[in-house]
């Protein structure tokens, strides 16, 4: 199987190159090195064996092509957007890239493709209310979340919901740029199946971390955060209450769904797209994250609440990982209580 692997440069690409290696795979790497990922990095030169090119350009990528059997695009411009000026960064890079891509692969024949989607396109997760069931809340309001109301409240009866699992048939309802740049890479996955044609699967990735994340950046995750605000000698700052409910999924299990849906799409009828949560299946609350990461680093520190928010942000969503066991055999290895006391130590990407 040979496999053009975008993004490889990333610490999730370089998990994922290693898996597919390991596997017998041989795999072609590109990466264009954006700073917000990559910091010192960009300055210090490509690692060996990456093609420094722009995935916007991919149309001029002829000789990459030839012989590929599944492009695994993990290339994207990450994290929830610091300001509304950077969604023309989340349009070129993620949107314009993904389908620059797929065009490019369509010249080539190449007809299996994998794609790096996130958990952030279901916006916020499932819900139930004790007196009217199911129900979608819609965003939570800025006058709310100031005054700390932070949990997502029953439409009909204004009532407290329990979260529950999100399975892969929710719909999709991004509150983000970046989210909003993952539904739509979603979507051109899909319709190039039906038009190449050829088969993807899309990949929605719960909170990843592990080794070689990049540190002290808004760009990164939340648990890399929290492990650079330790490195300075500061406690791990909290947002809303630190009862929001995620899940959190190790570097390594990733890189082995990547390697499980990039076999699997080879087998795939031409026309079909699928998409999987890649989770853990261990729900844990932000602020356990952040004990946990300050506790493996033996700070003494206990994470700062603060109450502050970003509008934007959903307050629980917490994946099912049953699809992607009983149709990719993935089950996650890494639990967050092992893992994240294991990242507080682990390198981080300068």
């Amino acid at each position: 199987m040979r496999v053009l692997l975008t993004g490889a440069a990333g610490f999730i690409g370089t998990a994922t190159a290693t898996a597919l290696l390991e596997h017998g795979a041989d795999v072609v790497a590109v990466d264009l090195l954006l700073p917000q990922a990559h910091g010192a990095a960009t300055r210090d030169g490509p690692p060996a064996d990456v093609h420094v090119l722009d995935t916007r350009e991919a149309g001029g990528w002829a000789d990459l092509f030839a012989g590929v059997d599944v492009v695994v695009h993990l290339a994207a411009m990450v994290g929830a957007g610091a300001t509304a000026a950077d969604l023309p960064l989340y349009a070129g890079h993620n949107d314009l890239g993904t389908a620059a891509v797929l065009a490019a692969m369509h010249a080539r024949g190449v007809c299996g493709f994998v794609q790096a989607s996130s958990m952030v396109v279901y916006g916020e997760g499932r819900y139930s209310c004790p007196e009217h069931g199911e129900r979608r809340p819609g965003p939570r309001s800025r006058a709310d979340l100031e005054a700390g109301r932070f949990d997502a409240a029953c439409p009909v009866c204004d009532g407290r919901m329990d979260w529950a699992l999100v399975d892969e048939s929710a719909p999709l309802d991004p509150r983000s740029s970046y989210a909003a740049s993952k539904v739509a890479q979603e979507h051109y996955a899909a319709a190039w199946a039906c038009q190449a044609p050829g088969a993807a699967v899309s990949l929605r990735y719960h909170n990843v971390y592990g080794p070689g994340m990049p540190r002290d950046t808004p760009y990164s995750g939340v648990a890399a955060m929290f492990r650079s605000s330790l490195e300075r000698g500061e406690a791990p700052v909290v947002y809303e209450d630190g009862a929001q409910v995620r899940d959190f999924v190790h570097v390594d299990d990733v890189a082995r769904a990547n390697v499980a849906a990039a076999l699997a799409v080879l087998d795939r009828p031409e026309g079909s797209h699928a998409a999987y949560n890649v989770c853990s299946g261990h729900p844990v609350t932000i602020a356990d994250v952040a004990r946990a990461v300050a506790a493996g680093a033996g700070s003494g520190l206990e994470p700062r609440v603060t109450g502050q928010f970003r509008v934007g942000d959903v307050r629980h969503v917490v994946a099912s990982p049953a699809r992607a066991r009983e149709e990719l055999g993935f089950t996650a290895r890494v639990a967050p209580d092992d893992g994240l006391a294991a990242f507080a130590t682990a390198p981080l990407r300068a």
